[in-house]
Order: C-alpha cells, then structure tokens, then sequence
C-alpha cells in the first residue's frame, strides 16, 4: 500500500476537535439567526475574472478549477478565496427574488493558495454576515456588525476581545488633506503595520512617492487609538482637513457610541485598521484576541459601496467574517480549548450478552427519543473491558440492563456511583447531556 502523504494547510480536525468546531458553529448559526440574518450557500467556483478583479492582496493566490481531460485550455473558473465576492455576484443573479435590505448569512469553505502556517491554510471555513440593499446602505448597519460579532464571542468560550473599527473615509480624506493622490496603494501599505513596523511603512511610503513629512503624518494617524469617542479630537489635532475626513469622523463616531451603549468595552476606534481589500469604502472591522495580538485578527470586514452593481443599480452593503478555522486552530493549537469528551453518546448501552443485544438496543432507542445521545456496546466482553471502552470515548454513563426481569441501573463511571433507572424518565445531568467545550487555560 502507498504510504500516505499529508498536504499541509488542509486541516483535518480528530472526533475532539471535531465537536468544538461544531458547537462554534452551532453557536455562530444560532446567533447570526436571533439577529434575524437568513442563510444561503453559494457555488464553489466563480469566473477567474471575476475573482482577480477585486483587488485582494498580492500573496492571495487563487485555486484555478479545469477538467484533467477533455482538452481545455487556460481554466475559465478560480475556487473562491472569500464569501463576499459570490455574494455581489448571488445578489445581481437573485435580486428580483430578494427582499431588500437582504440579511444573509453564510457559513461555507473558502481556498487561497497561501503558504500554511499557524493559523492560515489554504482551506478553510468562514462564517459571514452581510446587509445589502439598494442604491442607498443606511450607516446604522454599520454599529450593527460589531454587535452581533461581539453576542458570538461572548457566547463561546475564546475568552477576551476586542473588536477595532475604523473607516476606510478619515484615512483617505486625511492622506487627501495631506497631498497624497494614491489613496488605495497608501492604505495598503499601512495595512502592514503590524506586520513590518512603522520604520518600514515609512520607507514603503516615501519608495512609493511619499514625503518624509507625509509619511510621518499616515503614521501619526495610525497611531491614534480610544475606546470612546477621543479619536474625533486627536484627528483634529493633526491639523489636516478634509470634506471626506469629516464624512468618516461622522461615522466612525456613530459606530462607536453604539458599542458604547449596547457592547461597552469591546469596540474600539484604532485608526491604523485599514483592511487590504480595495473594495471598503467606510467602515472597517479586525478583531482580536487580548493577550495573543500576536495571532492578528480572526474576524473582519467592513462596507462596500460598489462591489455589486450590473450598471444601472448598484447594491451597497456591509459585512463581516468570522474565519472560523483560523481561531480554532490558534486556540486548540495551542492547548486553550477542549472538549469534555470526543463522542457525542452521554450512555454506553452495555451487553449482559450476545443474546441481550436485541434488549440493548431498546434501551437505546428509548433513551434517544428522548433526545440523549446514546451507543451500544460494539461486544459482550466482561463489564471491565466495557466500562474501559466508554472511559477511552469519554462517555460518562453506562447502562446495564437488568436481568431476568430485574431493575436496570446506569453507572457514573467517574464518580463510581450507580443507580437503578429506568430508560423512559432517566436523564443525565445537563451538563453530561451533550459535550462541553472548555477554556483551558484558567
């Protein structure tokens, strides 16, 4: 047999790790729901053009999709690198079945040929909510995004965060206000901030045509940083002004009183977030993990005021992405979450015999119309080597079906302790009753 080769940046989770993603997603799912948002899915595959023409960053590499036989040529078709490029183009093919504005959310795989490392893979689940409407976007959809990231958050044990919003307008008015034409190429250079330092986005900026003192103001900006609405001042101390700037102070402003009202200290205004994407046109999203900045953000996005158009209407929107692997990866990569067991059964349905099988079994259909989870033991072995086979799972409880009309018991197998019970009103403990995921580190 050939040996087995593994392709890095696919992840493969084990049964443990398997049942944490899903109760992320179960909690992503249920929460992007109580805020109303529907869910769709979209294709795989997208035009090539269509996807190289959003702007993504250059270490972005598309996957391209072309049949092995059959005599193609050049391949028509990329998989695609995010969910919000087949959103603009789900919403121009559906929009006369739409109700506007349309809440949608997503939850799909995504594929970039990047270099794997901790926490980035070529393949990898996103979970993303979006509004679109038409012509016109309201900016309280805006404050809204933050506010549902941060009920997910809090909901799911990743521990403390911080959500940091900009607006893609005050950088763009002040680089404006300060003479430099090349907007989109500034901000992404300052969106290397984290990764290079200041010292090298200077001297990015100054390679790119940027004065010493033009660069010296991108980066004073940058650095400006309040959990309440400070930012507005200390912009205005800069002494740059610009109609643009005004429009994205305004904004910003308005984000950030609703985070204070209804999320306090979770949003911050930070002024160097500035998202490489060339499709943001207002506010943008990253959010981070305190105490591991290290690891970048793991939920991001912002507005978008021309992704989506087919020339007569144009559908503006806003939105934001959970990467879902990234964050799972980071943290039970590094030993911070767990689950309380690695199979879903709460009761190992145990087997007096091979002849009780049958007996067993009723016992486990009863307990599972109950809704608790539940196997038969895979053998009649002895009740050690059936307990030790629960223990290796991680199921708590055993059932012992009761002999020649005896009682039924079911053992804590934790605790030790055991109890007569009877399978149409048992139940384990709510904690027992479905897997747990815990923080680990305290």
């Amino acid at each position: 047999m050939a040996k087995v080769t593994p392709i890095s940046g696919f992840p493969e989770w084990l049964p443990d790790g398997r049942i944490i993603e899903q109760r992320f997603l179960d909690v992503i799912r249920e929460t992007f729901e109580l805020h109303g948002f529907s869910s769709i899915n979209t294709r795989a595959v997208e035009p090539i053009e269509r996807l190289g023409a959003q702007g993504e960053d250059a270490d972005k590499e598309i996957y391209a999709v072309s049949r092995l036989a059959g005599g193609e040529g050049d391949a028509r078709w990329g998989l695609r690198f995010d969910l919000t490029v087949p959103l603009a183009r789900y919403v121009l093919e559906h929009a006369g079945k739409l109700a506007f504005p349309f809440r949608r959310y997503q939850i799909q795989e995504v594929w970039r040929g990047e270099r794997p490392q901790e926490g980035r893979y070529r393949e990898f689940t996103q979970a993303d909510i979006d509004v679109v409407d038409v012509g016109e976007l309201s900016p309280h959809f805006e404050a809204e995004m933050p506010l549902v990231i941060a009920d997910v958050f809090r909901r799911f044990p990743v521990g403390d965060f911080v959500i940091q919003v900009n607006n893609r307008k005050i950088a763009s008015g002040f680089y404006q206000g300060i003479g430099l034409e090349d907007v989109a190429g500034t901000l992404r250079i300052v969106d290397k901030l984290d990764k290079i330092g200041p010292e090298k986005v200077a001297a990015l900026l100054v390679e790119a045509g940027a004065t010493d003192e033009q660069a010296r103001q991108c980066l004073a900006l940058a650095q400006i940083r309040t959990p309440d609405l400070g930012f507005v001042e200390a912009v205005r101390a800069l002494g740059v002004e610009h109609a643009e700037l005004d429009q994205g102070l305004e904004a910003l402003a308005a984000v950030i009183r609703t985070g204070m009202r209804n999320a306090p200290g979770t949003l911050v205004a930070d002024l160097r977030i500035a998202r490489g994407l060339d499709y943001y046109t207002g506010t943008v999203y990253e959010t981070q993990l305190i105490g591991h900045e290290e690891w970048g953000s793991f939920c991001s996005g912002g507005r978008y005021d021309a992704l989506a158009s087919d020339g007569k209407t144009t559908y503006p929107g806003v939105g934001i992405s959970i990467g879902v692997t990234r964050i799972l990866g980071l943290l039970i990569g590094n030993g911070l979450l767990s689950a309380s067991r690695s199979t879903p059964a709460a009761v190992l349905v145990a087997l007096n015999d091979d002849e009780s099988r049958d007996a067993a079994v009723s016992v486990a259909t009863a307990l599972r119309q109950r809704g608790i989870a539940c196997e038969v033991a895979p053998a009649a072995s002895r009740f050690g080597k059936q307990i030790r086979y629960a223990e290796r799972r991680g199921i708590p409880f055993v059932w012992f079906p009761g002999r020649d009309g005896g009682s039924d018991a079911v053992k804590d197998i934790r605790s030790g302790e055991q109890l007569d019970a009877d399978a149409a009103t048992w139940s384990p403990p709510e904690e027992d009753l479905v897997p747990q995921v815990l923080r680990t580190d305290g």
